[in-house]
């Protein structure tokens, strides 16, 4: 269901866009400027270190080959520092073949020998040669004469085999070349940078338009708003609503399916098979069973179920509480089979009360009394036989009443041999909606037959209650048996409140629920017997009565 569009959004404000899409966006594109930009950084501090570190090595191999050539360091020895002495030609011959910005040797008391610029030859060094003197190895970006340079100096030794430190050369390279390369790379730098940026932002644009597209263009606040509304509707209407995953998984369950179900705010995120028992509420539910207004039981509640598949592959179910409304629509069949036997005893009654008047009229007098002796007699003479064997007086009225109403229909209630119930029974009602369904059906399946009768009968042993009821009709298939303890599932008309097939799963459902069971078998001569045992119907005998009155 798509959500109608919010138009009381306020006035329109410069600043923070309210939409997901718009903040997604911005968001999106902050995140990825600033990767841009810390990649960037992170990339060109490296590269100037690199940079710094290259001049200094070739600097420092400068340096190196300068204090290798042979006669550098008998010159310096034989010789006295001159622009056009031997030591300066021969280092500045090197100066310009490799492109240093000057290569300066110098004696162990740091007076220059050679020197870019020819007028300083002859004046001490600017920078602490000490190092070199003493024989090591310098690499570093120092200042000096000729400004900011990466430098490379080592010890100037005697070649004539003595290995003696007579003096140290120095070779500088330009800083600024260094600084030009590292400036020349930040183009291309910035350029691959840029491209990424671009192709970053495209991509944030097209994933935040699906995002307007699944959020239908709203702000944050109009789907915080949605969210608290359908969290209040969902747990305020009396209309169970369970959302499944498409693994079958519970993703929603409120209030009133918790209720309905029986389960609690834990069953979310769990399989239905592991948090209901098997059977048909579990197949509606998950779908094995199609249709429109399944019926389900649950426990001692008739559900009313309606499943809607979802885009992802779930589903959301709605179940409704059809119990009342079932019972009423039995007590409706219940009030007009009884207005149909009223209607057939307002007959029979004025037959009679026309043959007492005949009676009466021709002054038999001894043959009337007789007459209503006799009519009176069998009402009282079934009612004493039932209340005699069923000590419980709601299960004793409802059989008198059953037995009432099946004569009407053609169709004799008696009990078996053997009945006896004491007053104990700990659930009265529930027993009495077993032997109704089951007395109900076994008229409905006898009335019409040969010799039409119903026979009920109950006995206790211990806590233990077996109820047995026979009836005359046709009987039921044996590859019926199962289905016909299955929601929904009858032989019969649909009555008026429009649902049928609910009577026996709803014995089967009570015999359970006491740790019982019931089951269907063929007659003998016809018909079918329903056996049902409960192992808890009975209370604790007292032990002054022995459980009997």
């Amino acid at each position: 269901m798509n959500a109608p569009p919010l138009s009381d959004r306020g006035p329109r404000r410069f600043g923070w866009p309210q939409r997901v899409f718009s903040q997604v966006l911005l968001m999106q594109l902050a995140i990825i400027t600033g990767v841009t930009v810390l990649v960037t950084g992170l990339f060109l501090a490296p590269l100037s270190a690199q940079l710094d570190d290259e001049a200094m090595r070739r600097a420092l191999a400068i340096a190196q080959s300068t204090a290798a050539q042979p006669g550098i360091a008998e010159d310096l020895r034989t010789t006295e520092p001159s622009a056009l002495g031997p030591v300066q030609s021969a280092a500045e011959r090197i100066r310009r073949s490799t492109g240093a910005e000057y290569v300066v040797v110098m004696d162990r008391r740091g007076v220059r020998w050679s020197h870019p610029e020819a007028d300083r030859i002859g004046e001490v060094v600017s920078t602490d040669p000490g190092d070199a003197l003493r024989g090591r190895e310098v690499m570093e970006i120092d200042s000096g004469t000729l400004g900011r340079s990466a430098r490379g100096k080592v010890p100037l030794r005697d070649t004539s085999g003595s290995s003696e430190v007579v003096g140290a050369v120095s070779v500088g390279i330009e800083y600024e070349s260094v600084r030009a390369r590292l400036l020349g790379a930040i183009p291309g730098l910035l350029a691959y940078a840029g491209t990424a940026l671009a192709v970053g932002a495209l991509a944030a644009y097209l994933i935040s338009r699906r995002l307007q597209r699944q959020t239908h263009d709203l702000a944050f606040s109009d789907i915080s708003a949605l969210l608290t509304e359908r969290e209040a509707m969902l747990h305020s209407i009396r209309e169970g609503v369970v959302a499944l995953d498409g693994t079958g998984r519970i993703r929603l369950l409120n209030d009133e399916a918790q209720r309905l179900l029986g389960l609690g705010p834990e069953a979310a995120g769990r399989p239905l098979e592991e948090v209901l028992a098997p059977g048909r509420t579990v197949d509606v539910l998950a779908g094995r069973v199609v249709g429109d207004d399944l019926l389900a039981v649950q426990g001692s509640r008739v559900l009313l179920a309606n499943r809607m598949e979802t885009d992802d592959g779930g589903a959301v179910v709605t179940l409704r509480d059809r119990t009342e409304l079932e019972h009423l629509g039995r007590e409706l069949d219940s009030t007009t089979g009884l207005i149909d036997a009223l209607r057939a005893q307002d007959h029979e009654h004025a037959n009679r009360l026309h043959t007492l008047l005949g009676l009466l009229e021709l002054e038999m007098h001894e043959d009337a009394m007789e007459f209503v002796t006799e009519v009176v007699g069998v009402h009282r003479a079934t009612a004493e036989q039932v209340t005699e064997k069923v000590r419980d007086p709601l299960l004793a009225a409802l059989l008198v009443g059953k037995a009432t109403v099946a004569a009407e229909r053609g169709v004799s209630l008696r009990l078996a041999p053997g009945t006896l119930l004491p007053d104990r029974v700990v659930d009265p009602r529930g027993l009495v909606t077993v032997v109704g369904n089951l007395v109900d059906n076994a008229t409905d399946a006898a009335a019409g037959s040969e010799d039409a009768r119903i026979e009920v009968g109950l006995r206790a042993e211990g806590r233990t209650v077996e109820l047995r009821v026979r009836d005359s009709g046709p009987g039921i298939a044996p590859e019926r048996y199962a289905s016909i303890f299955t929601e929904g599932w009858s032989t019969k008309d649909v009555p008026a409140h429009g649902k049928r097939g609910l009577g026996l799963p709803l014995v089967r459902r009570l015999a359970e629920r006491q740790g019982g069971s019931v089951t269907v078998s063929g007659a003998d001569g016809g018909g079918a017997v329903f056996t049902v045992v409960l192992p808890e119907a009975l209370g604790t005998a007292s032990p002054t009565t022995g459980g009997e009155r």
